[in-house]
């Protein structure tokens, strides 16, 4: 039988938010890949760690090699399924040796921190991306929870917003350091946004004045 690849989600931080079987799952790895601060937070003595940089090519090579020996269990911020190592997996294995634990997303947090059912929420990325034109556009009780990075933050996101037909009194969320002791959640209008110092590496939550919370 061929050893896994074992995806888990750790969540948006904050240990209290992983699942009980993905921490089973880390604290019996053997052989461990994560980003750095995956890594600090849940590496253990006896796993063999990889970890996730730049070189995504590189990973995917340990992984292939590590395979032989054991099953890899590779850590991801968040859900694997939003914006993960998981896509390049998919390419680069087989479907079925592909297990997946899933995990609390900032996006689920930024949202239950507020309350706000995000069921009909336009869900976008600008961490390291940009989302597609029409993603962006103003219709009539829209909601949009974005990730954001440091170039991408409140202040140019509400610029662009309002170029994309977005009231300047519409409402947006900043939500950084989700999960964390100093986490912080600031509410203003995108108007406001675009005349503040921009604050990035978060999540941003924009809802139209019809539909407000």
């Amino acid at each position: 039988m061929s050893h896994k690849i074992i995806v888990v989600g750790i969540g948006p931080g904050d240990s209290a938010y992983l699942l009980p079987k993905a921490q089973k799952t880390i604290e019996n790895a053997r052989i461990l890949v994560g980003g750095k601060r995956a890594l600090a937070d849940f590496s253990h003595s006896g796993a063999r760690e990889c970890a996730i940089g730049a070189d995504i090519p590189g990973v995917l090579s340990f992984i292939r090699d590590a395979l032989a020996a054991d099953d890899v269990v590779v850590m991801v911020s968040g859900d694997p399924g939003y914006y993960s190592l998981l896509d390049a997996l998919r390419r680069s294995f087989p479907i079925g040796q592909i297990e997946v634990i899933p995990g609390i997303s900032s996006l689920q947090m930024a949202f239950a921190r507020l309350a706000l059912p995000w069921h009909a929420a336009r869900l976008l990325s600008f961490h390291g991306r940009e989302p597609h034109e029409a993603e962006l556009l103003r219709t009539e009780g829209a909601v949009l929870g974005m990730l954001t990075d440091g170039r991408n933050n409140s202040q140019t996101i509400a610029t662009r917003l309002i170029a994309h037909g977005w009231s300047s009194d519409d409402t947006m969320y900043v939500c950084t350091r989700l999960s964390y002791a100093d986490e912080q959640i600031t509410e203003m209008t995108i108007g406001q946004a675009a005349d503040t110092d921009g604050i990035g590496h978060g999540v941003i939550i924009v809802c139209a004045h019809e539909e407000k919370y």
